[in-house]
């Protein structure tokens, strides 16, 4: 619709214009509302951090969210350090024994180092499966073979991501027959994921 357009149709062209300028706001406000709730989260949640009087820093607003990139920047340097492996083998030891921790925390060290790439054995190869009901299919991230103890028909364990947060999403148990292959990343795939279909391989020749 051109601007010509405005003196024959004028209802339709002020229509096109709101629509053209909420489809474009849109995005942006649900980008910038989800960085403010995250940030007032996290803001709330170093509020103890923000307690401390730390010289020249503590005169920075929100001063705590430097102090906690530099903690993390720390803590990063210590996990590089030679001494560092046998402390986090102690950590994750004491945190073994502890029944409802553990469960937490190991399954969530490895979807994290599967996501992040630390760990290229969690998630095999993209795949796609008829998910929730036939006749639809999603994308999924093989993970590994069932054992016969636990199934005698040759099922492979398959995790299928939520949209738009592919960290949460549930686990499922496959028929090999059932499973189709493709050739995605797994970069790939999970921007396929976050973004609902929308971001796709530019190595297809999409326009």
């Amino acid at each position: 619709m051109e601007f010509k357009d405005l003196y024959h149709k004028p209802l339709s062209y002020i229509q096109h214009l709101f629509i053209t300028g909420f489809i474009f706001l849109l995005p942006i406000t649900i980008t910038f509302s989800l960085f403010n709730f995250f940030f007032n989260v996290i803001t709330k949640w170093l509020k103890p951090i923000k307690a401390l009087k730390v010289p020249i820093i503590s005169l920075i607003p929100h001063h705590e969210i430097l102090l906690l990139i530099l903690f993390i920047f720390i803590i990063g340097i210590v996990l590089k350090a030679f001494f560092a492996k046998p402390l986090i083998q102690l950590f994750e030891n004491l945190l073994a024994k502890i029944p409802f921790v553990r469960t937490i925390y190991l399954g969530t060290q490895k979807l994290v180092h599967a996501f992040t790439g630390h760990d290229q054995a969690s998630f095999k190869r993209v795949v796609i499966i008829e998910y929730p009901r036939q006749g639809i299919y999603s994308i999924g991230f093989m993970t590994k073979d069932i054992p016969h103890e636990i199934s005698q028909n040759n099922l492979y364990g398959v995790y299928v991501p939520h949209t738009p947060n592919p960290a949460s999403g549930n686990f499922v148990m496959v028929p090999k027959e059932a499973i189709y292959e493709t050739d995605l990343t797994r970069h790939e795939a999970t921007a396929m994921i976050i973004s609902g279909g929308i971001v796709q391989p530019t190595r297809y020749g999409q326009k």
